[in-house]
C-alpha cells in the first residue's frame, strides 16, 4: 500500500491528476454547505430522517439536498439525462449509429448536457413545491422573484457540478460523477457514526450487528462480482515469414462477472426517485383525480415492498443494459480474425461472436443477480430490524466499495502504462 502511494507520488503528473481530483472534491463539498437562504434547517433534517426516498435523493446530492444548498439536486438530472439518451440509442438506429463513432458520442454528450438544465429546473422545482406543500412549515410562501432565483440558483449547481465531474474523468483516475456520489456518501459517514453513538442503546445491539454483519456482507459481495471473471482461450496462428516466425501464442480475453461497476446502481435509484419526484408536481393539482394519483404514487414507492421490487428489478435489468453498451462481441470477433487469433473450437467470425455473446449473457446473469440482490439486502434487513438507516447505509456502501475499485484499478493502470513507457 505504501508502495504504491509512493509511486504515485513520484509520478508528477499522476500526482498531479490525484491532488487536482481531491481539490475539485473539496471544492464540491464546500458548495455542500452554502445554503440557499428561507428554510427551517432543523425541519428539513427532519424530514428526510422520516422519508426513504428522501434519504436516497439526499445521497446523490452529497448531503447537499438536506441543508438545501446551491447543489441541492446533485448531480441526479444530469445522471436522468444520460440515462434517457442511453434509452433512445436502443429504439432509434440513427442514435445507436452515432454511440459507435467518436464524432457521434461527442454530439450525444452535448445533447445530454442541454437536457440535463430543463431536467435541474424541474426537479428543482418539484423539491421547492414539496417543501412548500409539507406539514412541518419548511419553505415558507415566497415571492415569485425570490422562486425563480431559488429555481436558477439550484439548477446552476447542477451544471457546475456537472462541469467539476467531467473535469475529475479527464485526469483518468476515476468517474467523475460516481467520486461526487462518493464524496458526498463518505462525508456523511462521521456524522452517522457519532449519531449511532449518541443514541445507543443496548435494546438495539442487536440491531448494530445486524448493521455490521450486512456491512461485512455488501463489501465481500461486491468485491467478489466486481473482481469475478471468465477467461477465453485465445490462439494467434503461427506466420512465417521469411526466416522468421510469428505468433503461434496462448492468451485469454477475460469476461467479467460485472462489466457496468457502480453504473446499474445509480441508474436504478435515478429511475426509482423520477416518478415521486415527478408527482410532486400534481399534488396540488385543481382536477382532482389528477391530485389523487399523484398522492398515490408518492405513497406507493414509499412502501417498502414495491420499492424494494422495483429497486431490484431496475438493478437487475440496468447490468445487462449497460453491459450490452459496453460490450460488442461483433467487435471484438472481428478484431481477432483481424490479428490472427481465435477461440479453439469455435470458427472465426460470426460463430466467435455468438459464442462471446452467449457466454457473457450467463456470466452477466449471474453478476446482475448477485448485484440486485445486495442491493436489496439492506431493505430486508430494515424489515426485519426496523432501522431507518440500515436502507440508505447499505447502498452508500454499495456505491462506495464499487467506486473505489473502480478508481483503485484505473490509477493501477495508470502506474502499470508508466513502467511501460520506462521500458
Amino acid at each position: 500500500m505504501l508502495d504504491k502511494l509512493h509511486q504515485i507520488w513520484k509520478a508528477k503528473d499522476l500526482r498531479n491528476s490525484v491532488l487536482f481530483v481531491l481539490g475539485m472534491l473539496v471544492i464540491f463539498r464546500l458548495a455542500a454547505h452554502i445554503p440557499v437562504p428561507g428554510v427551517d434547517a432543523v425541519a428539513l433534517k427532519n424530514l428526510f430522517a422520516s422519508n426513504q426516498v428522501l434519504g436516497l435523493m439526499n445521497i446523490f446530492s452529497g448531503g447537499g439536498m438536506e441543508n438545501f444548498s446551491i447543489v441541492l439536486m446533485g448531480i441526479g438530472p444530469y445522471i436522468t439525462a444520460s440515462i434517457i439518451f442511453q434509452l433512445l440509442g436502443m429504439i432509434s438506429p440513427k442514435i445507436e449509429e452515432m454511440q459507435k463513432e467518436e464524432s457521434g458520442r461527442q454530439k450525444i454528450n452535448m445533447w445530454t448536457r442541454w437536457a440535463t438544465v430543463p431536467l435541474a429546473a424541474m426537479q428543482a422545482y418539484g423539491m421547492i413545491t414539496l417543501l412548500q406543500g409539507s406539514s412541518q412549515g419548511i419553505l415558507g410562501d415566497i415571492s415569485t422573484f425570490n422562486f425563480i432565483s431559488i429555481i436558477i440558483t439550484i439548477s446552476a449547481g447542477t451544471i457546475f457540478l456537472m462541469w467539476i465531474g467531467e473535469l475529475i474523468s479527464e485526469k483518468k483516475v476515476g468517474n467523475g460523477i460516481s467520486l461526487l456520489i462518493f464524496a458526498g456518501i463518505v462525508a456523511a459517514f462521521p456524522q452517522q457514526i457519532q449519531q449511532a453513538i449518541v443514541s445507543y442503546d443496548q435494546t438495539q445491539l442487536f440491531t448494530f450487528i445486524g448493521f455490521a454483519v450486512i456491512a461485512i456482507l455488501t463489501v465481500v459481495g461486491v468485491v467478489i462480482i466486481n473482481e469475478g471473471q471468465r477467461n477465453i482461450p485465445v490462439q494467434y496462428a503461427r506466420q512465417i515469414r521469411g526466416n522468421r516466425t510469428f505468433g503461434g501464442s496462448s492468451t485469454h480475453l477475460p469476461l467479467r462477472v460485472n462489466m457496468a461497476g457502480v453504473i446499474p446502481i445509480i441508474f436504478a435509484i435515478s429511475v426509482v426517485l423520477f416518478p415521486p419526484m415527478i408527482a410532486q408536481f400534481f399534488v396540488q393539482a385543481r382536477t382532482a383525480w389528477i391530485a389523487n394519483l399523484a398522492t398515490n404514487v408518492i405513497a406507493l414507492f414509499n412502501n417498502q415492498l414495491f420499492y424494494g421490487i422495483v429497486y431490484f428489478l431496475l438493478v437487475f435489468a440496468f447490468t445487462f443494459f449497460y453491459t450490452e453498451v459496453v460490450f460488442h462481441p461483433d467487435r471484438i470477433s472481428e478484431n481477432l480474425q483481424k490479428q490472427g487469433g481465435f477461440i479453439p473450437g469455435i470458427r472465426p467470425g460470426k460463430p466467435t461472436a455468438e459464442y462471446l455473446s452467449f457466454t457473457a449473457h450467463r456470466i452477466i446473469f449471474v453478476g446482475a443477480l448477485f448485484l440486485a440482490l445486495i442491493a436489496v439486502l439492506p431493505l430486508v434487513m430494515q424489515y426485519f430490524t426496523g432501522l431507518q438507516s440500515l436502507a440508505i447505509g447499505g447502498t452508500s456502501l454499495l456505491i462506495v466499495v464499487s467506486v473505489v475499485i473502480e478508481t483503485v484499478k484505473q490509477i493501477q493502470s495508470q502506474l502499470t502504462m508508466r513502467e511501460y513507457d520506462g521500458l
